[in-house]
């Protein structure tokens, strides 16, 4: 009986076969996980996605995210959250991120822990009044890029 070696080259294997950054297990540890929390901030952020321990201690600015959809877990605390509508005063702050004053119309909801939240992108949230300490995960799932479209985002 004959065994047969068979040597496969990297260079030939695709791409999403390769060891990368955005293809491999990540573990973030509960005590990384603890200090975000303690001031809120990123804990992985990808070209497809971003996770962050969010931290709120009182009302923020309205925000549009126009390519990330937000998906939150509210683990702590309380928040008046206002989605749709219009935000007030919306200025760019960022890459495809928008910021005003508030949000004028939309629907009002209370979030609790336990409860999760889809925030599609391009929809106008705020969170208008805060229980704190609010803490939430956020997972931001990037929309691929579209060609602009006439009166688009």
């Amino acid at each position: 009986m004959r065994l047969a070696i068979l040597t496969i080259s990297l260079a030939a294997l695709p791409a999403a076969l390769l060891p990368n950054d955005e293809n491999r297990v990540t573990v973030v540890g509960h005590d990384r996980v603890t200090a975000a929390f303690a001031k809120g901030s990123p804990l992985i952020e990808t070209g497809d996605y971003k996770i962050h321990a969010s931290r709120r201690d009182g009302p923020g600015l309205a925000e549009i995210h126009t390519r990330d959809t937000d998906i939150a877990y509210v683990i702590q605390g309380s928040a008046t959250l206002v989605t749709g509508g219009a935000a007030v005063n919306a200025k760019p702050t960022a890459a495809e991120e928008l910021r005003g004053t508030a949000v004028r119309g939309g629907e009002s909801r209370t979030l609790v822990p336990g409860d999760v939240v889809v925030i599609p992108n391009g929809v106008p949230h705020w969170f208008k009044e805060v229980n704190p300490p609010f803490l939430y995960y956020v997972v931001k799932v990037r929309q691929a890029e579209r060609p602009a479209t006439e009166g688009g985002i």
